[in-house]
């Protein structure tokens, strides 16, 4: 199989100025600093549970009761541990919601200044839930709730903005390996978020929040003065300029039907020649565009999946090896490694092919079989950490494409070339309708686990990696097709 020219001779790397590696790294650790915060959440939980229940340890420390009574806001470490659950839902939706609404704004809006607001916003109300309200003594479930919601809307601003600002700097010739090893930002913010909280943990919960979020309100100013949007705005040309340019066999890998700019008028956004301004494209026509809802609904079966397995994987560790928490927690961390490794190879496989649904089916097919080894996995360290990464790379490898490669792709289509402004809508809608499913998910798998056994959790992780094969088998016959026609073209050819 031939390369594709972007591949041969550095031809990519010569592409790339320092404007690009910039614009790399400010946004990969401005999405890992949001993330970062939803892991120092998630890494505080038994000290918040204890905080709010504190006649657990009254009976060591002898203060006046009303002090006690003050911060008895739950009778039990169960039902603060089920509020702890709830607003971790609660997020979820909200931040669902969000996303929808953040792709709209940001096609419309300055994506550094929508960017940098929500950075800075959320670590605001990240800084008056953990923080404030402990150093007042101040405790309400409602409030909480509250904030909780404003903050999973805050942090919806995050993910469209930086992966259209991605779109705007990197081509399509490339874009699987570039943006595979960029989907890393979300790991290395679990890491970072874990690093963060652990460093202070030991003065009280509420530096943990303090510290994260100063770091995520410093990086929003950066953001804000830092961070350049599109190459146009220091007089580069931009992406699809230089696209002009290639041969046809880099078309984009998200198309429609061959020859559809023909039979398919309605689809089209596009502009009359003398125009010159970029119009932003409607949520209706965003959800119109080929492969749009395919993909959504395939990310919201394949999310759920990816996202279980980010908030249960120490607790199914703990709960069924019996394995101390701490040792569960650096254990669970090689799912993240595997989920970056296969973002990036399988990125990279799709950029030769040219084509990314076959990359995702053989993937998603191999994911199934993982998920049956890792559901036997025997009580030993090494092999269970073996599996895990493997099942990482078959289940958040695409996991990670879907969400960066593969919306940036959908958002600058051939069918939209006049109306290049529906990046980062596209994004929220794919990402939006994901989040959804993981929210779901997050309820049903506790469901399942309690009444029916971890074995019956895994078969479901096996249902919906299918169900998510099912949603783009449409796409995966179509490319595949293309593919062989290819074949045979260059065979015939020769």
């Amino acid at each position: 199989m031939a390369w594709p020219h972007i591949f041969q001779r550095g031809t990519l790397l010569s592409r790339f100025s320092h404007h690009h590696v910039v614009v790399f790294l400010l946004t990969f650790f401005s999405y890992s600093l949001l993330h970062a915060s939803r892991k120092t959440f998630s890494n505080v939980k038994v000290s918040i549970s204890k905080q709010w229940t504190p006649s657990a340890f009254n009976k060591s420390i002898e203060l006046p009761v009303e002090i006690w009574s003050s911060n008895h806001l739950f009778p039990s470490a169960e039902e603060a541990t089920l509020f702890l659950g709830t607003l971790d839902t609660i997020f979820l939706f909200s931040y669902a919601v969000g996303l929808f609404i953040s792709g709209i704004v940001g096609d419309r809006l300055n994506l550094r200044w929508v960017l940098s607001f929500g950075m800075c916003s959320s670590a605001l109300v990240v800084f008056v839930f953990g923080t404030l309200t402990e150093w007042l003594r101040f405790y309400n479930k409602g409030l909480y709730c509250c904030l909780w919601i404003v903050n999973g809307l805050l942090q919806s601003t995050g993910w469209p903005c930086v992966v259209a600002v991605m779109g705007n700097w990197f081509g399509k010739a490339g874009r699987g390996v570039v943006f595979g090893l960029w989907s890393a930002c979300a790991s290395v913010g679990n890491i970072l978020g874990a690093c963060l909280a652990s460093s202070v943990l030991q003065y009280g919960y509420e530096y943990a929040f303090l510290v994260t979020a100063a770091v995520q309100f410093a990086g929003g100013i950066i953001i804000f003065f830092g961070l350049l949007v599109s190459p146009e705005e220091i007089g580069l040309p931009g992406i699809e300029a230089e696209e002009n340019f290639e041969e046809d066999s880099h078309r984009p890998l998200i198309n429609g039907a061959d020859n559809e700019d023909e039979s398919e008028p309605n689809y089209s956004i596009q502009e009359d020649d003398t125009a010159s301004q970029v119009k932003a494209i409607s949520f209706y026509q965003a959800c119109c565009l080929p492969g749009v809802i395919p993909y959504s609904l395939a990310y919201a079966c394949l999310k759920l999946v990816n996202y279980s397995f980010f908030f249960w994987l120490p607790f199914y560790l703990s709960n069924n090896f019996g394995w101390k928490e701490a040792e569960a927690d650096k254990l669970s961390i090689w799912y993240d490694v595997g989920g970056i490794i296969g973002g990036t190879l399988q990125g990279f496989i799709s950029d030769v092919l040219q084509k990314r649904a076959p990359v995702l089916a053989l993937s998603l097919l191999l994911a199934v079989g993982s998920l049956v080894g890792y559901s036997r996995s025997p009580d030993d360290k090494s092999i269970n950490a073996l599996l895990m990464a493997v099942t990482g790379f078959f289940i958040g490898g695409p996991s990670n494409m879907i969400s960066s490669a593969i919306s940036a792709d959908l958002g600058r289509q051939e069918l939209i070339q006049g109306s290049s402004e529906a990046l980062a809508t596209v994004t929220g809608i794919v990402d939006g309708t994901g989040s959804i499913g993981a929210a779901v998910g997050q309820y049903l798998v506790s469901l399942i686990q309690d009444n029916l056994g971890w074995m019956w959790v895994f078969y479901f992780f096996i249902l919906m990696t299918s169900c998510t094969i099912l949603f783009i088998s449409p796409l995966i016959v179509r490319e595949i097709g293309s593919l062989l026609q290819r074949r045979q073209a260059r065979i015939l050819s020769e």
